[in-house]
């Protein structure tokens, strides 16, 4: 069966998922959705050119008109942070499945909402946390689940990229705790979501965080977290976005009673440590896992099977896409606090951040 899909924000981050819709079979986009006229013409230019289709594309200034079409199954949300648990709602509410680029939410009763919408509508809710879906990265899973790695101690993600006040006056909304959520976020919680898949739910966190950089926003420059995970693991959150004078990349790495595995880099492309007790590293096959950049494909893939099959169900739906959101949220507390927090979370919001400590 085809399933037409409609976009919903049709800014930079839109392209990856037009390249990856255009990559599966028996897809069609439909329509796209965007203040800017132009910015859909891009986006419409730019899917026919890479998918050879040719297809009519419909172009909806308000999203809630394009909500209304029949001839849309799905929907891609790929607008700023503080609209996506609004405009995930509503297409729910309107009898979508959807597709919701990360952060799927700003505070803890949007995503439980979420959740419970999408639940009481059967459909499909895939939070884009794409990296679960490399193929190193599962590996990785399948390791850790088979107990190779034997008892897990310690996590460790980190975080060092640089991000200028030119880049936070590119976007009003950038740089805000009510509308963009802060760092961690949105810059770092890819890496954060897979030490919580790969570690399990997390017991309690304490964190603190620094933000004195730029004028032009609110949230958090550094942020440095502890973490102890129910199966008494602790874990360790460096990031920040004071790395001068670019970039430096990502690292995340696990250590267990018989095992160690280290990936870094700037798209976490590069092992520098993988011993398992007993067993001979394959680096042809680890370098061919590790060099398959097609995770994107990958997700729309499992979303795709998902919708067209009953039994079938998205790997990363409402409820796993809240674990590293709840994490953060609860390291957001801790520094606002100053005390260590207890998971899960009943309330949170980021916008809670803009009060002072003690209030």
């Amino acid at each position: 069966m085809v399933v037409r899909f409609g976009l919903i924000g049709c800014g930079y981050i839109s392209n990856k998922h037009l390249m990856a819709l255009s990559s599966c079979t028996e897809t069609q986009l439909t329509a796209v959705s965007d203040l800017n006229h132009e910015r859909m013409e891009e986006a419409e230019k730019y899917y026919q050119t890479i998918s050879g289709q040719e297809n009519p594309i419909k172009f909806y200034k308000n999203y809630k008109e394009m909500l209304e079409d029949e001839n849309i199954d799905a929907v891609i949300i790929a607008s700023f942070s503080g609209l996506h648990a609004e405009m995930a709602k509503a297409s729910l509410t309107a009898n979508k499945h959807v597709i919701l680029e990360k952060p799927m939410a700003l505070s803890i009763k949007e995503s439980n909402e979420l959740i419970h919408i999408a639940q009481k509508q059967n459909k499909e809710l895939m939070i884009c946390h794409q990296l679960r879906f490399m193929p190193i990265m599962q590996r990785i899973k399948k390791l850790i689940n088979k107990g190779k790695l034997g008892k897990l101690f310690l996590g460790v993600c980190s975080i060092r990229i640089n991000r200028s006040p030119e880049y936070y006056s590119l976007a009003s909304w950038r740089g805000k705790w009510e509308s963009d959520g802060g760092m961690l976020i949105n810059q770092g919680i890819h890496v954060i979501d897979l030490l919580q898949w790969f570690l399990g739910d997390v017991e309690t966190v304490y964190g603190e965080i620094i933000q004195h950089l730029s004028q032009l926003k609110e949230t958090e420059d550094v942020a440095v977290g502890v973490i102890r995970f129910r199966n008494q693991a602790k874990g360790i959150i460096e990031a920040n976005i004071v790395t001068n004078p670019n970039n430096l990349g990502y690292s995340l790495s696990i250590f267990g009673e018989k095992g160690t595995i280290c990936i870094e880099g700037p798209s976490l492309n590069k092992i520098s440590r993988w011993f398992i007790e007993g067993e001979e590293v394959n680096i042809e096959e680890l370098n061919n896992l590790i060099n398959d950049k097609n995770e994107e494909i990958y997700m729309y893939d499992n979303f795709l099977e998902a919708v067209n099959f009953e039994n079938k169900h998205v790997l990363i739906d409402g409820k796993e896409g809240k674990k590293a959101l709840e994490l953060i949220f609860a390291l957001y507390q801790s520094a606002l606090n100053d005390e260590i927090v207890n998971c899960p979370l009943k309330a949170f919001a980021t916008s809670d951040m803009n009060r002072k400590k003690g209030d």
